[in-house]
């Protein structure tokens, strides 16, 4: 596959000593190859890719990497797709795909509050289990009113200094 890439590239003028390639997939964070040619890149170059998802993780992700590009005054090629931010008809390509991208995060938000309300209505919270119980916090407290020392409670009642500390913190904001 690199090879069918690789000549693709060069046949759109690229030398060879400037392509950059990621030996693991796309979808991953952290990409050697992308971050070299990232750091490569000046004002007034442009990064030509074979093809889109050569590129980005996500459609966000590779929006967020083209706006970059523009900022800095890079251009950006993609062969396949036939994308050039270069030319007028390129922006504008470019420009649909981030309108595509901010609705498909607006579509994903409400989705999403809308199942949070659904399960709130239904008794349901997120979030992860409380390590003390209310019943319990009711007896640290008495105990702390009584004069017991912190790492006292801690022993007699099974909790880890800093859950006990986040979890008076939080009693003491609802007072």
């Amino acid at each position: 596959m690199f090879d069918l890439q690789y000549d693709a590239l060069i046949k759109e003028g690229v030398d060879p000593r400037h392509i950059f390639q990621d030996k693991v997939s796309g979808a991953k964070d952290n990409r050697k190859g992308l971050q070299e040619a990232l750091d490569y890149l000046q004002d007034g170059d442009c990064l030509i890719v074979w093809k889109l998802d050569r590129l980005g993780r996500s459609l966000s992700h590779l929006i967020t990497l083209i706006d970059g590009f523009k900022q800095k005054n890079i251009g950006f090629k993609s062969i396949t797709e036939q994308m050039d931010t270069t030319t007028p008809h390129g922006e504008f390509l470019f420009s649909v795909f981030g309108a595509l991208a901010q609705y498909e995060r607006a579509l994903t938000k409400e989705r999403i509050m809308a199942g949070l309300k659904s399960a709130k209505q239904r008794g349901k919270t997120g979030g992860r289990p409380r390590v003390i119980s209310p019943e319990k916090m009711q007896a640290i407290s008495e105990a702390l009113k009584s004069g017991t020392s912190k790492a006292a409670i801690c022993r007699t009642f099974n909790v880890k200094r800093t859950t006990l500390y986040d979890n008076l913190e939080q009693m003491c904001r609802c007072l």
